[in-house]
């Protein structure tokens, strides 16, 4: 097994998985202005394996899995991982889809995700219900790690209601996952309230003290890549993975991520918003695409008023037509 966890350089940083974000678009986008020594992993959105094993769900289920010809050639070119994230309950389907998508040589890797807290998510006993369900979830890896010559890695929590990381790591290190990635809050907390890196740190060493090599991520509230650096070695992890931390600067992993120019913003704005017509055309609904707009109108005179012009928009040659009059007039002053 080619396990790339074990090869990168550390502290390893990585875009987390992200609904309704980061498809290959998001991700072209990011890896775009990003220095590959500051990204060394990307993740594809959540994919339902039981979604993938039906003949119909399958069509619109594997648009998730998707990567388009030019976000192929910046993984070719950066050396950057693109992981498919992938959830269920359910071992033998893992197992199917898992080998089914291990055809496909964009990918480098599986993560099973264990910790998104949605309610009717996990009313069906995925995601982070599977920490309630301990012996599940070391089947489910042991399900995909059979299917695969690539590292399956795990996404989890701390608990559900309360921490109960020194119970639930070591049911994970049993079954050598290539990577646990440890969000610090519980399935309850959502993404409410401080995320706890002394758990992160507590895993670590429940790792160290099983005499295992598993990488182990911390992730939630880092401010920028010099913050995850800190937190990395500050609680002696191997990595960092960043979420929401985008949306606050798309140039999170570049080599300067100094605020940039209001032009600058804007042209980025355009590119993405081109890019995701082309790629999705009237497959996906356009509104999807407003959540990204606050990324770029931010931090400049007017920012506020733009934006809800941007809002309005219903398609792409509206947004081109109110980007270049707000460019015009940036020009002109």
């Amino acid at each position: 097994m080619n396990n790339f966890w074990k090869e990168i350089q550390q502290p390893i940083f990585a875009l987390a998985p992200m609904e309704d974000v980061t498809d290959t678009v998001f991700r072209e986008i990011v890896m775009g202005v990003s220095d590959p020594k500051k990204l060394q992993v990307v993740y594809t959105e959540f994919t339902n394996v039981d979604g993938m094993n039906h003949p119909y769900g399958k069509i619109r289920v594997g648009e998730r899995l998707i990567v388009s010809n030019s976000e192929k050639a910046l993984l070719k070119n950066t050396g950057i991982k693109l992981v498919a994230q992938v959830w269920g309950k359910n071992p033998e389907v893992f197992h199917k889809i898992v080998k089914e998508i291990s055809q496909d040589e964009n990918f480098s890797g599986f993560d099973i995700n264990m910790g998104c807290p949605v309610k009717n998510v996990v009313k069906n006993g995925c995601c982070s219900a599977l920490i309630g369900t301990p012996e599940l979830a070391k089947e489910i890896v042991i399900a995909a790690k059979e299917a695969t010559h690539l590292p399956v890695s795990v996404k989890t929590r701390t608990g559900l209601s309360q921490h109960i990381t020194e119970e639930w790591i070591p049911h994970l290190l049993e079954v050598d996952p290539a990577a646990i990635i440890l969000h610090g809050r519980t399935q309850k907390m959502q993404s409410n309230g401080a995320a706890n890196w002394e758990q992160i740190e507590l895993a670590a060493q429940l790792r160290t003290l099983a005499g295992k090599e598993i990488p182990i991520l911390g992730n939630g509230d880092v401010a920028s890549y010099q913050h995850g650096v800190e937190l990395a070695q500050k609680h002696q992890l191997e990595g960092v993975m960043i979420g929401r931390g985008i949306f606050s600067n798309p140039w999170f992993f570049a080599s300067n991520d100094a605020d940039k120019a209001k032009t600058e913003k804007l042209q980025m704005l355009i590119r993405h918003a081109t890019l995701y017509n082309e790629i999705w055309g009237i497959k996906k609904n356009f509104n999807i695409l407003k959540r990204f707009f606050k990324i770029y109108t931010n931090g400049f005179d007017g920012a506020s008023k733009l934006r809800g012009q941007l809002m309005e928009a219903q398609k792409l040659s509206e947004v081109e037509k109110i980007i270049e009059e707000e460019m015009a007039i940036t020009i002109a002053k």
